[in-house]
């Protein structure tokens, strides 16, 4: 078994250029007249519960800690959505952890 790697550009965007500097135009347009430009960010949905995690952790030597065997979603705990809103003038921002999205 191997990972895959990702050499491999697409072909460049001939207007990828003038898009970012109107993007920071406008965000220059917005700081200047104190006005709030936000990034609005979501991660990868993670299992909540015991489960195994890529991430590090230093327990006791002889101590790992136990997981589930199998990485099914635990129907009372689901699965943690991570949503960040970050103002970029304000320099503040926030994090929101839900375990449910609604679908209409």
């Amino acid at each position: 078994m191997q990972a895959t790697r990702k050499p491999r550009e697409g072909t460049a965007q001939p207007d990828r250029d003038a898009q970012f500097r109107y993007l920071s135009a406008r965000v220059q347009r917005f700081q200047r007249a104190k006005q709030p430009v936000i990034s609005v960010d979501t991660k990868k949905k993670e299992l909540v519960g015991p489960f195994k995690n890529p991430g590090r952790e230093w327990p006791p030597k002889g101590h790992p800690a136990e997981v589930n065997i199998h990485d099914f979603v635990d129907p009372l705990l689901g699965k943690g959505i991570p949503y960040g809103v970050y103002d970029l003038t304000a320099n503040e921002g926030w994090v929101n952890v839900g375990i449910r999205h609604y679908a209409k």
